[in-house]
């Protein structure tokens, strides 16, 4: 076997594991690691904080279907990644953090930032472990991949001890590759079942989870539905697993991120087939009315996702594309393709009636006007990156997704500050098959406060994209001021929360940004920042001053959500 430093066989692993580009910060307890890293051909950028690191490997992974990599030193580097860590996690992301430790002799004499990040780490990941001896790193980094990747993809955490990296050990990586990722296929009997219970239905729904993205069943999802003509239904994090122009597409159900139509469809069905979706409480709201009379399908590659939230009438442990697969196969063998019937109709005219208004011209600007724009601007390539708050939410009712893993939102743990670094990761991952692609974040202005350091990051490395703020803190202070709302052209004032402006932070960091006051003014400045950032190869910000007592649509169970705006008449 050949000598090779331990850290050299990791980078080495890392190389064919897929990973072109890695996120960190470097500190003095994991440099063996970088200066392995160093002429491996892998990109690194230096991130400002390491929860920088973590959502940006996230929203590389979210992008590519890899795994993402983030790097820190030891102590506070594993705790600043916890966020990111738990992120991934509730999400099903699936990206590898490696920290930094003190020299194994020291870590039971509280030595200077050792941490047992292990333990802190364990409840956010899949797999956290500390590598013993140096002749285990490479094999404890084939396995952190096949765990990430395997059944309900998600984070491992790996700790490295400074002597641990500083090791030498035999290994030759050229008779070595990745360990093999099972497949989880469906029991057979219950894909017959599943099928019976379809063909019985009068009104069933397909709903489309975050499963469907993450195991590539797009394809077989829109060709399932063609082919026995059920209309589709997604999820928050299912965005994207179907055209929303499609025609059998009937929207999404829930007490925020939802469509009128969406949840009167849903309320009328009678079977729902779930495939890849968890069943979270922002989309069924009140239990008994979600369930009501209707039957149940869960499709689910973790088979603890089975009854827990409620136990459906048939449960399937299977991969989603194996299981859609299956299921059509056994449909066309059956001979089971079936016409577009009244269900499909009623489902249509719900969609075509059961609306909410967008066209709003009035000043405060109004958020669904700045979907409306973002919509009509912004092609079908583009790739959307979002986060948590009342944005998130407009952005589920209100904003279109046509293609898998290009509307990337943090769902379940929601942490402020998720797209700046985000969207990074969505730029670089798409440097080799896709580089002149457009990334668009839309954020709020509290969110935009909390990673803003990370601009640094993009301005450094010539990352570009758009940044579309909904800011409704603006008009307010000028409110509680008691200045004339015509008078802000003439104002110069310094408003947000945090007594900033968002405009002359991204100048600060050598971007550029613009605000816009008229509902006339967005299209325009859109196309502006589409430019700008092409131009200047930066993010630019599009800070959209939306009315500071704007509500969202939401209610305690999806036949009780209240309408704050005037929608059209469903008559």
């Amino acid at each position: 076997m050949v000598q090779t430093p331990a850290m050299e066989a990791v980078v080495g692993v890392l190389r064919s594991e897929g990973v072109d580009t890695i996120f960190g910060c470097p500190g003095a307890a994991i440099l063996p690691f970088y200066a392995a890293l160093r002429d491996s051909g892998i990109e690194h950028l230096i991130v400002r904080h390491e929860e920088g690191a973590t959502h940006m490997a996230d929203g590389w992974s979210r992008t590519t279907g890899n795994v993402g990599v983030a790097v820190g030193t030891s102590g506070p580097a594993g705790t600043n990644m916890v966020t990111g860590l738990y992120t991934a996690h509730a999400d099903s992301v699936p990206i590898v953090c490696v920290t930094g430790q003190a020299v194994s002799s020291k870590l039971h004499q509280e030595a200077f930032q050792a941490v047992d990040i292990v333990d802190i780490a364990s409840p956010v990941t899949k797999w956290a472990v500390q590598v013993k001896e140096p002749g285990q790193a490479p094999w404890i980094f084939r396995e952190a991949f096949r765990v990430a990747r395997s059944g309900r993809p998600g984070p491992v955490l790996i700790d490295l001890p400074l002597d641990v990296q500083k090791g030498v050990i035999e290994w030759d990586g050229t008779i070595d590759a990745p360990l093999p990722v099972s497949t989880v296929e469906p029991h057979q009997p219950r894909v017959e079942r599943a099928l019976d219970m379809l063909l019985e239905a009068e009104r069933p729904l397909l709903l489309s989870g975050g499963g469907v993205i993450l195991g590539e069943a797009h394809s077989e999802l829109v060709e399932l539905a063609e082919y026995l003509q059920i209309p589709v239904q997604v999820t928050l994090m299912g965005k994207g697993s179907i055209d929303e122009d499609h025609p059998l597409y009937s929207g999404m159900t829930g007490v925020q991120t939802s469509q009128r139509y969406g949840n009167a469809s849903f309320l009328e069905s009678d079977l729902v087939l779930a495939l890849g979706a968890r069943f979270g409480d922002r989309h069924t709201g009140t239990l008994d009315v979600y369930r009501g009379d209707r039957r149940f399908i869960h499709v689910d590659i973790e088979p603890t996702q089975l009854g827990k939230v409620f136990q459906p009438d048939l449960g399937v442990v299977s991969d989603t594309r194996r299981f859609l697969r299956a299921l059509l196969d056994t449909a066309k063998r059956r001979g089971a393709a079936r016409e577009p019937g009244q269900w499909v109709s009623r489902v249509s005219q719900l969609r075509s009636t059961l609306t909410r208004r967008e066209d709003f011209d009035s000043t405060p600007i109004k958020a669904p006007r700045v979907y409306k724009e973002i919509n009509e601007v912004f092609d079908d390539d583009t790739y959307f990156v979002t986060a948590i708050g009342l944005y998130q939410i407009w952005g589920g009712q209100h904003q279109k997704a046509t293609k898998p893993r290009h509307y990337q939102v943090c769902g379940q743990a929601g942490p402020l500050g998720w797209e700046i670094p985000a969207a990074i990761g969505v730029k670089k991952a798409l440097k080799e098959t896709e580089p002149d692609a457009e990334v668009v974040g839309v954020v709020g202005d509290y969110s935009f406060q909390y990673t803003v350091e990370e601009l640094a990051v993009a301005a450094q490395y010539d990352v570009p994209y758009v940044l579309v703020m909904l800011n409704n803190e603006y008009l307010g202070l000028i409110r509680q001021a008691e200045i004339p709302f015509e008078m802000n052209y003439q104002v110069d004032i310094h408003y947000d929360a945090h007594g900033s402006d968002n405009v002359k932070i991204m100048e600060a960091y050598g971007c550029s940004g613009r605000r816009v006051l008229e509902p006339g003014e967005i299209r325009g400045t859109l196309e502006w920042a589409r430019k700008e950032a092409q131009r200047t190869s930066r993010p630019v910000l599009v800070e959209v001053m939306i009315e500071r007592e704007a509500n969202t649509p939401h209610g305690p169970a999806i036949d009780d959500v209240r309408e704050f705006e005037p929608t059209p008449d469903p008559a």
